[in-house]
């Protein structure tokens, strides 16, 4: 036998039977008398059976009632629960955010602001995905990660860029080097050392190429670097001087070298947050997005 007693109805009855009144039971529900009584009526005919001995001064629940009610209880109890946790999340209050970003940005922007964002929500969860700008593009377009932070994209990607931070160039060299000295260096000086790369793969190296072609160097490539952690141990050991976005000295173990913004052009690596067009972002993601950029 299916009994479909609707949640108006359970809702009803449950709060008679806790004033054990008609009267106050439509106060608390905020509907009229005559419309409190037409839904128990409705469930009595539902389930088959009186819920309630009533007269003109007394309200009693019946057997069947008293069998019923700790049924109704759960019911409305595991449906206000459910809604509770949907108005968190909708709130973005709740919820799980997948961040994908380069690894530099990860460790100096995205570990703190996670951090400070879980102070004030503690229930979101967080995943993170690092790599280089085509693994956080892929992330992001596959669906795998809710928004990326990278580079701007190709303008034939389905993807949206919205700037964040610009990320300034400086000269890594060791900290007993002439250069470490000055205030601040123009790109030039790499046509004068060994210059240490960094991978094809990288976002660093289309910004380190352009600027020298832009200034007309002719520049000794004397090593590729394969990460940023290598190349710090490249500049260590005196195999030559390198060029990083600032963010990413926060890969780098800095003792015995030495970071010098670079000028003549001063350049930049913009970076921003990337979101696949025409997918909706989840209230949390947005509002963890919305935070990280205004926190700058």
């Amino acid at each position: 036998m299916k009994i479909a007693l609707t949640l108006q109805q359970l809702e009803a009855f449950a709060e008679v039977a806790r004033t054990g009144n008609f009267r106050a039971a439509a106060h608390a529900l905020h509907v009229s008398q005559p419309a409190l009584s037409r839904t128990i009526r409705l469930a009595e005919h539902v389930v088959g059976t009186r819920l309630f001995d009533r007269d003109t001064r007394h309200v009693e629940i019946t057997p069947a009632g008293r069998e019923l009610l700790p049924i109704a209880q759960r019911i409305l109890a595991d449906f206000n629960g459910a809604f509770s946790e949907l108005a968190q999340f909708l709130e973005g209050r709740s919820g799980h955010v997948t961040v994908a970003a380069l690894p530099s940005a990860g460790v100096a922007l995205l570990a703190p602001a996670i951090a400070e964002f879980r102070r004030a929500q503690p229930q979101v969860q967080f995943s993170f995905v690092e790599g280089p700008a085509e693994v956080v593009r892929a992330a992001v377009a596959e669906g795998r990660a809710d928004f990326g932070i990278s580079v701007r994209p190709g303008a034939h990607e389905p993807l949206r860029f919205r700037h964040w931070l610009d990320d300034p160039f400086v000269l890594v060299c060791r900290a007993d080097d002439p250069l470490a000295q000055r205030r601040t260096v123009p790109w030039s000086v790499f046509a004068s050392h060994p210059f240490i790369a960094s991978s094809v793969r990288s976002s660093i190296r289309p910004i380190t190429d352009a600027a020298f072609v832009r200034k007309h160097l002719h520049v000794h490539q004397a090593l590729e670097f394969p990460s940023v952690a290598a190349a710090g141990a490249m500049v260590l050991a005196g195999l030559g001087i390198t060029a990083l976005p600032r963010l990413a000295l926060h890969l780098l173990n800095q003792q015995g070298l030495a970071a010098v913004p670079l000028q003549a052009p001063a350049l930049s690596r913009p970076i921003g947050l990337l979101t696949f067009a025409g997918r909706s972002l989840s209230p949390v993601a947005r509002s963890f997005m919305d935070c990280l950029v205004a926190a700058t």
